[in-house]
């Protein structure tokens, strides 16, 4: 393991010059074209075979050379945001209105660096290595395009990591169970009657039915949903009205639910769209609720987690293990695979005190990483697929 070490630290200033690569071009869910490119190159180099998925997706497999049989699949995801950086760093963002807020292109260059250390190691394992690329996951889709096109199928094992500036670099994050919440995104249309302002029985007013929904589905949190189960609704969007003085014929509502069972997601559904309806027809309005489903919630296995716990462990005397890391209402679809699949998601410790804006939140136009824990990513992706593959014994 120690050998092994060396060669992911090796790796350390290429990783950092891919972060920084995709830093500098952010692209947005399914417009990951340029991204998609350099990962087809760099997986060229190393000589693993590779396909797209969709549009912007790359699915690299990896064929060990010794006697033996498995699959084990790695997770990347690869899209940015459309968030305008504000940090004053040479690798900042060079298009405007987008960035990598999330830290979805130190994952990237994570599962690079650790795709380049086992093409070198190829002999130290049998049966496949995937590494999975995977765009959109800001928009909950792109998991669904890999598993349709049986990136999955065989496999007996996942991983995927994500970075974590609530937890200090040399921090490692491995819940078992519950993660992170199921997320879905939800339309409401609401259909009215225009009319002068001065005569409003006259019209029907889509503005205030609106309004009295979003007032009234913030109610059902507080009063149908249990309250030792967390249920989020929240509304982030909300236009209506062409002019000052008219009734508002038409309005539009844009949020989002957050639930950790299925039972409850289902349930705050038929809520939200009893809801709409029911206060649209007191005001003489119609209102239709649209819904896309983002992601499942994200349950790590526990054995895997076990299994990645005691790789992680094998890092480096200094590395800290977390089991009980709190639930997130955030949601990733790394959960998608997680259905079909045993898998653990792990969350990588990026902040440091002595870098102010490692320790900014997700989804903040100054965020940024501790680079550091490009090393520790890469290195647990290599110790778990190594161990799993080549049945090593554990670190």
């Amino acid at each position: 393991m120690n050998e092994l070490r060396e060669q992911v630290c090796a790796e350390k200033e290429y990783m950092i010059s891919l972060r920084r690569d995709f830093h500098r071009h952010p692209e947005l869910s399914l417009q990951e074209r340029r991204t998609a490119g350099v990962i087809e190159q760099e997986l060229e180099r190393f000589e693993i075979s590779h396909t797209r998925i969709g549009a912007t997706g790359v699915l690299g497999i990896l064929r060990g050379t010794q006697s033996g049989s498995g699959v084990v699949a790695l997770r990347a995801d690869i899209d940015a945001l459309p968030i305008q950086e504000t940090n004053d760093v040479e690798y900042r963002s060079q298009t405007d209105g987008i960035m990598h807020a999330c830290g979805h292109d130190a994952h990237t260059a994570s599962l690079l660096g650790a795709a380049k250390v086992l093409s070198q190691n190829r002999d130290r394992f049998g049966g496949e290595l995937r590494f999975l690329f995977q765009p959109a996951e800001e928009t909950g889709k792109g998991a669904p395009d890999f598993i349709n096109a049986g990136a999955l199928d065989g496999a007996e094992r996942i991983l995927g990591l994500h970075s974590a500036p609530d937890l200090p670099l040399g921090t490692i994050g491995l819940t078992p169970g519950l993660n992170n919440a199921a997320v879905d995104h939800f339309r409401i249309l609401v259909h009215g009657k225009a009319a002068h302002v001065s005569t409003p029985q006259l019209g029907a007013d889509a503005l205030y039915a609106a309004s009295q929904i979003v007032v009234a589905i913030q109610g059902l949190v507080a009063r149908r949903s249990s309250p030792v189960e967390p249920v989020l609704l929240g509304v982030g969007k909300f236009a209506a009205g062409t002019t000052y003085n008219a009734v508002a014929e038409y309005a539009e509502l844009e949020g989002t639910t957050r639930t950790i069972s299925q039972e409850t997601r289902l349930q705050v559904r038929e809520w939200i769209d009893q809801t709409a309806e029911q206060i649209a027809a007191i005001s003489g309005a119609e209102a239709r609720v649209i819904w896309s489903d983002i992601t499942s919630a994200l349950i790590n296995d526990p054995q895997v987690s076990r299994e990645a716990a005691e790789v992680a462990k094998g890092l480096g005397d200094h590395i800290q293990v977390v089991t009980n890391r709190p639930l997130s209402l955030g949601g990733d679809n790394f959960a998608e695979y997680q259905r079909f699949v045993p898998g653990c998601y792990a969350y990588i410790g990026t902040a440091n005190t002595d870098l102010p804006s490692t320790l900014n939140s997700l989804h903040n136009g100054n965020f940024d990483l501790d680079e550091n824990a490009l090393v520790l990513g890469a290195g647990l992706y290599v110790g778990y697929a190594l161990w799993w593959l080549g049945r090593q014994e554990k670190p």
